[in-house]
């Protein structure tokens, strides 16, 4: 289900009343994978819903480059959303997910094991009204990149 921004705060706070934990987890979600699959569906794991804050197609050129996104905001938005393990998408377009974090105040925040508590500015805000922070392995040789290499190779080789 995608809510819009403007209304996430109210349904978690509606969420929060009926005794639900909150997780939340933010991220691209360009090409979807087994590592995407597998990470969200451990990210749901502690908690009761799912929370997921979704760049904007702005913010991913922002911090990806200007080839990306490959799929658009709101095709990537019905994907993820798609997953059983997927509650709620809300899109977000700043370069971190601070200001949404401030209005959804996930019980839990997961990230990829690729960040720290020091390197994770998001960190603070969940720590400050007693939230955790929750990290996740990420699954070796699984990510969007490595699929657009992939595709890039094979292209490279039948033209040549």
């Amino acid at each position: 289900m995608l809510i819009p921004q403007k209304d996430i705060a109210a349904f978690c706070d509606i969420l929060r009343a009926g005794g639900k934990t909150i997780v939340f987890t933010n991220g691209c979600f360009d090409i979807l994978h087994a590592g995407h699959v597998r990470y969200l569906t451990k990210a749901k794991s502690f908690g009761d819903v799912l929370v997921l804050g979704l760049n904007t197609d702005a913010s991913v050129r922002e911090n990806k480059g200007p080839t990306r996104p490959i799929n658009s905001e709101l095709d990537r938005a019905e994907v993820v959303g798609a997953l059983k393990s997927v509650d709620v998408v809300v899109l977000f377009g700043e370069k971190t997910a601070e200001a949404i974090i401030a209005k959804v105040r996930p019980d839990v925040y997961v990230k990829g094991g690729d960040y720290t508590l020091d390197t994770l500015p998001e960190a603070k805000i969940v720590q400050s009204y007693g939230g955790r922070v929750e990290f996740v392995d990420l699954v070796a040789g699984r990510s969007t990149t490595n699929v657009i290499e992939k595709i890039q190779q094979e292209a490279f080789i039948i033209k040549h």
